[in-house]
Order: structure tokens, then sequence, then C-alpha cells
């Protein structure tokens, strides 16, 4: 495999080591001096004795030398100008939209909102925690239903998930049947059916025009508008539904319902759909921000995240993700769902366009493109040809007899493109970019008169909105760009993202994201492309994830690639239903058992659920490897309806395991298959390849080894690899032959037949940029810097595992347990205390209770691997004072962190230490000191007093 992935242009080249020497924090003086700290001379002694010689791989990466920033950016510019911007009016749940200046420079294009992690230290993310919940009353307001989450990862998806929580909801044991209406998005309709299979779910569709069929069901999906454009009165049906028992679940456009009656005043139950054209680009097909709002009495089942409002230890209120025992990390194989991260970035976009806009601006965008949709239809009818539907918000469905592809044709010659739904329909959807020239060009296209005059309104009265939206102030105080500019720059300035300082997640791998990779991504030639467009319009996107599928399968020793996934999750839930097909295919679909070690990510066990496998525990020996004997017993105990092994390699306790072939060899002479979970890639590349070493299938987290950001949340990709026999069970989609393997794929795992494929140029440019070497020295200053960590922090923190000749793999564990029982000072203590030293904490209590689990990755440079180390050697001397008496065990910097500048100014300061010992524990905080906003959270308040939507004004008074 070589140049074929990135072909050269003519542009002058720079070095080779020229952006993977920026990448890489450490200079290589830098990297001499940590492994001299480590005790070894060069980086290949590290790295021989860290990695075990079984796995290493014989071969160098066969990619092409690394390209500069320069060329890199050339090479995509030709790739581009390659796609083909038109005027998409196709609809399918996707929508041309305006994202406001305001927001695309300072959201999508700021790494202060882009590089943060997912909010799980609260006290220093209620920037993005309240661009949350504001996402949350939007979708809570224009539903018509009490609780929103935020947020799920696309529509498609979120029916599916819809589904699931109908089914909990129904207290069924049986799976039953879930209706859908055959007016449904035909993509949701297939990933339901894919999400269905596995969990025995029989999926009838159904024309639910006239009422419901007979039958038994627990759950219906209505759409709202449908696929066709119809805007039908949900009433009747839902109320047919709730007669026999079942819920409601009912998919609906958020800008249509500004002027429809929303589903949560016309019964329904849940309301799911997609934020995408609240001022968040095509992509080719995301990412975009899905959402899900329940009925009172079913949101602890809501799956994804939930943000809600809590207090801080001074009383005042303060934002925080509620009832996370529900989540997925937590109940593990108990899990309803697998979702880990959600669209968070997407979501804070949706949720500032409503605050930019307002109500008032969100009514006049849906009525503009409402009326233009009336003015087409009205067109048509003077013209003859006949509109099928008399009630519609955006879309026109008209029949032409046998010119359906004529009338296509004859638009994409005026640089629109059109839906044709079969030989004789065809359907026109409005949206915000729809202007006067568009409908003229339409009703051409038709062959009908273009004078367009008054249109009424479409839909019923009886439909109309009357219930009142978005009334909290937030959606009022910033209409005017300064406003909007500084409310974005005060949020922003609330949270730690990776433009502040390091933040030292094990497992997350929250490394640089360059600018030369990030830019573009905004380019209108890959963000203005519509997911269905004519396959011929984008032959550039095409050729670029081809490209980025072979440089994946090349690094990962993997016969074939599919970026479909649009989480790390859905990959893992993509790779269990490829071993689930391939075993079916061989006559073996008793095959249902999944062993997974007790440390692996929590992920893993749910998603195992979701593809009807059952999870068989293995254990794990005193060094964190999975533990041989259990594995063998496990094997003999379940034999031949041994499905597969779900292992993370590293390992998650991060130490390179020196059994893991065995344990390939092991569940592949069972007749199992071998899962590598790649959320630790970025320990192998360039090293060792899974595909080479025993694994069968992986998912790759795009956003952790290569570097697409974190997004306060999401986006993320979790493409899967998989070996030549199981390649005809990827993932495909109805509307996309050439997606996936059209006859015996999977299904669709996304909504979008390449998942998240605007942000794919990301990781095309890292690879194209870093070259075979670039990565591999990546790799290895990932390992340096992890083991530089641990030999520095060492004498003051236990680390608890370590692989062989005492080394960890790119990631460790500092061990607190026993300091705890000395002390009292918890891990949670250390984490609150190093946001008053200005840094995001490390893992909490993941994967051991009581533990932090820290990961440099290769870009933080030696300076701030010190200054994080010295953070924690300053405060286990602050430890050590409690544990002296120096400080009283209750009242001490470590229990009362973080310290907000509102405590320290306060004329009462009853505590025993300074307010110098406080905020300024290191002197140099003096020069550069972020201030927490809030104090210490109380999570369990937040809980029982649950609230997820933008509190009253008055909730903030003193």
């Amino acid at each position: 495999m070589t140049a074929q992935f990135f072909a050269p242009v003519a542009s002058p080249q720079h070095p080779r080591s020229a952006f993977a020497d920026r990448h890489i924090g450490p200079s290589s003086d830098e990297q001499a001096r940590m492994l001299a700290a480590i005790g070894y001379s060069g980086a290949e002694a590290l790295i021989d004795d860290a990695v075990p010689a079984g796995i290493r791989t014989a071969r160098p990466l066969g990619l092409p030398p690394a390209l500069s920033e320069t060329a890199a950016l050339a090479r995509l510019r030709e790739l581009a100008a390659r796609n083909t911007v038109l005027t998409s009016m196709i609809g399918l749940g996707y929508a041309g939209t305006i994202t406001p200046p305001v927001i695309l420079r300072n959201v999508m294009e700021n790494p202060g909102w882009y590089t943060a992690y997912t909010p799980y230290q609260p006290e220093i993310s209620q920037g993005r925690l309240e661009a949350l919940l504001n996402f949350q009353t939007v979708v809570a307001d224009l539903t018509g239903l009490p609780v929103a989450n935020a947020s799920m990862l696309d529509e498609g998806t979120a029916a599916a998930e819809a589904m699931a929580l109908a089914h909990r909801a129904s207290r069924r044991k049986e799976p039953g049947t879930f209706l859908v209406d055959a007016d449904a998005l035909p993509q949701t309709i297939e990933v339901v059916r894919t999400r269905a299979i596995p969990l025995g779910i029989e999926v009838v569709t159904a024309d639910l025009s006239a009422g419901l069929p007979d039958g038994d069901f627990f759950g219906v999906l209505l759409q709202y508008p449908g696929a066709s454009g119809a805007v039908r009165d949900l009433e009747p049906v839902a109320a047919q539904a709730r007669e026999r028992g079942a819920k409601v679940v009912v998919a609906a456009d958020l800008l249509a319902l500004t002027l429809l009656r929303p589903p949560g005043e016309c019964g329904a139950d849940i309301a799911v759909g997609s934020a995408q054209r609240f001022g968040v680009p095509y992509g080719f097909g995301g990412p975009h921000a899905g959402y899900m709002a329940v009925a009172e009495g079913i949101q602890r089942q809501l799956p994804g995240r939930l943000v809600g409002v809590s207090v801080d230890a001074d009383g005042a209120p303060a934002y925080r993700l509620a009832l996370q025992t529900r989540e997925q990390h937590i109940r593990r194989e108990k899990a309803t769902s697998n979702i880990c991260t959600a669209q968070v970035l997407l979501a804070v976009m949706a949720s500032m366009y409503a605050v930019y806009h307002g109500p008032e601006g969100l009514a006049a965008i849906a009525q503009r493109a409402h009326r233009r949709a009336a003015e087409i239809a009205a067109g048509l009818r003077r013209g003859g040809v006949e509109v099928v539907h008399g009630s519609f918000f955006d879309t026109v469905l008209a029949r032409v007899p046998g010119r359906a592809a004529e009338v296509v044709a004859a638009a994409r010659e005026r640089g629109i493109n059109l839906r044709p739904s079969g030989p004789d329909e065809v359907a026109v959807a409005c949206d915000e970019r729809t202007l006067p020239e568009h409908v003229t060009a339409v009703l051409e296209s038709f062959g009908v008169p273009t004078e367009v005059t008054g249109a009424e309104e479409a839909f019923p009265e009886a439909l109309r909105r009357e219930s009142p939206y978005l009334t909290h102030p937030v959606f009022h105080a910033h209409r005017s760009e300064t406003a909007m500019l500084r409310y974005l720059r005060k949020l922003q300035d609330k949270d730690i993202a990776l433009d502040r300082s390091m933040i030292p997640l094990g497992s997350c791998t929250m490394k640089l994201n360059a600018t030369a990779e990030m830019e573009p991504v905004t380019w209108p030639e890959f963000a203005d492309i519509h997911p269905f467009a004519p396959v011929e319009q984008a032959q550039g996107y095409l050729e670029l994830i081809a490209e980025l599928e072979g440089a994946l399968a090349e690094i990962t020793g993997y016969a074939k690639v599919s970026v479909q996934p649009n989480a790390g999750s859905q990959g893992e839930l993509a790779g269990l239903l490829a071993i689930r097909g391939y075993h079916e295919s061989r006559g073996e679909a008793h095959r249902d058992v999944c062993l997974i070690p007790s440390s692996a990510h929590g992920t893993n066990a749910a998603s195992a659920v979701m593809a009807g496998m059952r999870v068989v525990v293995v254990k794990c020996d005193d060094g964190g490897n999975v533990d041989l004997d259990d594995l063998h017993a496990k094997i003999a105990q379940h034999g031949d309806r041994l499905a597969a092994i779900m292992v993370t390699y590293p390992s998650t306790h991060g130490v390179f395991e020196e059994g893991i072939t065995d344990v390939c060899a092991a569940v592949h002479e069972a007749g199992g298959q071998v899962y590598v979970d790649g959320a630790n890639l970025n320990a192998l590349v360039g090293l060792a390849r899974p595909g080479e070493f025993g694994s069968d299938v992986s998912h790759l987290n795009l956003h952790k080894t290569f570097c697409i950001p974190h997004g306060g949340g999401g986006p993320g990709v979790g493409p899967i690899g998989v070996r030549e026999h199981l390649a005809p069970f990827l993932p495909n989609h109805p509307l996309r032959p050439e997606a996936g393997p059209a006859d015996s794929g999977v299904g669709p795992i996304s909504a979008a037949p390449w998942g998240s494929a605007g942000i794919l140029p990301i990781s095309w440019a890292y690879i194209a940029m870093m070259g075979p070497d670039g990565l591999r020295a990546a790799t290895e200053g990932a390992i340096i810097g992890a083991n530089y960590l641990a030999a520095r922090l060492a004498p003051h923190y236990p680390i608890l595992y370590t692989g062989r000749n005492g080394l960890v793999a790119h990631e460790c564990i500092a061990d607190l347990r026993k300091i705890t029982k000395e002390t009292g000072i918890t891990a949670e203590d250390v984490a609150k205390r190093l946001i008053d030293y200005g840094f995001h904490a490390p893992t909490l209590s993941f994967p051991v209770a009581g533990t932090l689990m820290i990961e440099p990755t290769e870009s933080e440079d030696l300076a701030e691997l010190d200054r994080f180390c010295d953070a924690m050697i300053a405060i286990r001397r602050e430890i050590q004072r409690v544990a002296d008496g120096g400080y009283d065990a209750d009242d001490n910097p470590l229990k009362n962190a973080p310290h907000t500048a509102a405590s320290l100014l306060t004329d009462d300061w009853k505590h025993s230490y300074t307010r110098e010992e406080a905020a300024y524990p290191v002197p140099a905080l003096r020069e550069a000191k972020y201030w927490p906003p809030v104090r210490r959270i109380d999570q369990a308040y937040g809980d029982r007093n649950l609230i997820c939507s933008c509190p009253p004004p008055e909730a903030f008074e003193d």
C-alpha cells in the first residue's frame, strides 16, 4: 500500500518533520531528558522494553512521506474542487441553513469550544453546560414535552433509541412489534430495522394516514411533517395508540414546530429529530445534533446526556450532568443504551442559533421557508401540475407521470437538486436559503409559468401552534452581534479547554487538534454538500473517504474500513453486528456469548447487549491483565456459544498485556471472533497492527488517535476495520449503494451514508501531514510522556499497574486509596483541588474506584508536563499537612476546593488556611490564574430536585 492514499501536489515540500515537530510537544532534547528520567538513553530501547515483541509489526507503515501544511491544504483544495455545490432542495431530514458568522467563528472555529472535554468535572464546564441547558430548553419548548437531553447522534439513531425506550416503558417482557409510518424518513426506517433485529423486535411499516392497522404494538413512530412533506394531525393516531397501550414516538422538524402544534400537545410520549437546520451545515451528512424529549414519568429512562441544575457549596445554582447512574459507563451490561459521546459542539451551535434569532426570528425563518413552498405549490397548480398534499410545511410533492427524471435534470441544469420519488413524483424542499429566484427556477424546471404571486398558508388552522416557546430571557437578550459575541465569550471564559491548559484524561486522548486540520471543515465545498446529492457532485468527498479508509486499513492491518459509525460506541455496535452476521452466514446463529474483561470500557458491555449478545465477564489478575485461567474456564463453560471477546489494547489499565496473542488464539480455537477496542490505538500506530496480532475487528476513535476534537462531548467518529472475512458484513445504506456492501451488509448504523463525513478532512490532514515517520513518532511520544509522568509521580502516588520492566503504555493510574484511608483525602478532592492549580482533572475513579488515570498525549511539551507534575506533587504536600495535623481534616484547601474569587473576597473568612494558600498555591498562578465560576457542586441535590431546562433569572439572585 503506497502513495495512492495521498496523491502528491505540485507545490514545494517542506522537510518531513516540519508538521510532526509542531504536533509533538517535546523537542528531541526534551525527550532525551524525559528518557533519562525514566532510565533510558533512547526511545527505541524504551519501546523495546515496553511493547511486547509478539505484537510488533514486521513492516513499516506503507504511507507516502509527510506533506507540509501548505501542501496538505493544497491537496484538500483539489479534493474540495471536485465537489459541486448546488442548491439542494432534496429534504429527507436535511435542510439548507445559514450559520450566523458570529457563531461560525466563535463556536465552530474556536478552540475554546471545540477542544473542551465532556463535562464530567462540572465546576470547570459551566459555560458549555449552560449552552447545553439552552439546547434542552429549545427542544423541550418546541416539542411541548418537559424533559429533553443534550444530545443524540442523529435523527435515525435517536428514533432507534426511542424504539428501545418505548419498549422499556411498555414493561413488556417479549420483544414485540414496533410500528413505523411509511412516510417516515427512509434512512430512519432502516436504522431502526438495523437496531431492532438483534433485539428480536419486529418492525412493521404501514401507511398510517388513515389510522392504525390491526395488531399489537408496543410503540408507534410518526414523522411530522412526513418525508413526503405531508402535514397530518397526529392526535387521532396517537389516541388510538394510547388506547392499545403503545407509546407514541414523533420524529419532528424543530423549525416546523415554531408554526405547527407541538407533538406533546398531540399525544406524543417521545419526540426525536435533528437540530441540523438550526445553523449546522450539511457536511455531507454530519455531524449534527440529534435530540430526544420525553413526557413526564419516563425521564429517568432517557438515553444520552442530561444536563441539570444543582447548587454548589455556597448554595448558588450550578449546572452538571444529571442522573449519571443511568449511563452506560456505570450500568455496563445492564445499560439500556450504549451512547457515550453526544454531538455537543453541534448542540451548542444549534442552541446559540436559537439564542441569536429568538422565537420571533425562528418563526420568521420558518414562515419564509413555508411561504416559498406555498408559492411553488401555487405555481405548479396554475400550470396544471398535481400537488399531492394540500397540507405541508416546507416540502411540496408534485405528481408528473413519467416525467420525474426529466424535471430533476432540468432543475440540475439550473443549479438546483430536486428529489425524484419514483418515475412519477418529484419532491421540492424549501429552507432558510430558498430565494425567489429558486422558486422561479423550480417552476421553469417543471415547464410551468413562472409568475409568483402570494400564496396562502398550507396547513390547517387546527394545526397552527398557539402555545408560546422560548420565553426565557436568554432567548431575548442577545439580538445584536455585540451582545452575542460577549455572551459566547462569557461562557467560554468559564471553562477549561485545551487552549488554556493540558487535559490529562486517561483513556480520552486529548491531543492537539491542529488549525490546519480544522480549517477545511468549514470550506463550502465540504460544508454545503447534501448527503443525498447526486453522487457525481461529491467526487472529492468520495476520493477523500477512500483515501482515509485505505490509510486506516494500512495503519491497523485490516482489509477494509467503514467510516459510517458516527461515534466510538456506534463503531462497537457495528463491529459486533459484523461478527453476528458472520456467524449467521455460517449457520452458527446460536453463538451469542461475548466475553468482556472486568476492566473494559462500559460501552463494551452495553454495545454487546445492543447487538443481541449475552455478556460474560472475564476476571483480571493483580497486574490488571486478562486472567488467562479464567478466560480458558469461561471458554470451556460456554463452548460453541462463544461469539466474541472484546478486549481493549493496550488495556484499560494502561499496560501492554503480554498475553494478548494467547487470548486471541484461545478465542479463535473455540470458534469465536476477537474484537480489539481501538480506544487506545494511539499507543500502537506504527508499532503494531491489531489486524496482524490476532484481532478480527476494531473500532477506531478518530476523535482521539486521529485528532478530531472532542468538542465538549462530541463530535466523534468511530469507524471500524475488519479482516477480509468480515468485510461483507460492514454497514451499508438504503440510499447509497456506494456506502457499503449492498447485499450482505448489516444495514445502516447512522442516518448518513458516511456518518460524520464533514469532519473526516481533519483525520485525513493529520495522517497526511504526519506521514509514516511522524505517526510512529507520535506513538513513541505518547509512551515516553506517560512513563515520564509515572516516574515523576511514583514517589508521591503509587502507580497502580505496570507492565513488563515496570513500564506503562500511554497512560498511568495514580492510586489514592491508601492515602484516602490514612488521611480522608479522596481522589475527588485531588481532582477538585487541581482546578485551583488551573488544571482539568485526570479521569476520576475509572477503571478503578479511588484512583486517577492520567494520560499526557504526545502533544504536551515538557514545560506543561512538569507544570502538571509540580501541581500534583504540591497537592501531595498539602495532603501530608492534613496527615500531620497542619490542616484541619475537614477544613482544608482540598476538601473546600475549588475556590471561587467570590469565596475568597468574603469578609467572613473562617478557614484555618489563608486565602493565598487557597488561590495561589504555586507562584506561577499569579501570572495566569483560572478562576472557577462555582464551588464544588452537590450532585445528589440536583438528582433529587431534577431541573433540566433554563431556570428563571431569580434563581441566580443572591
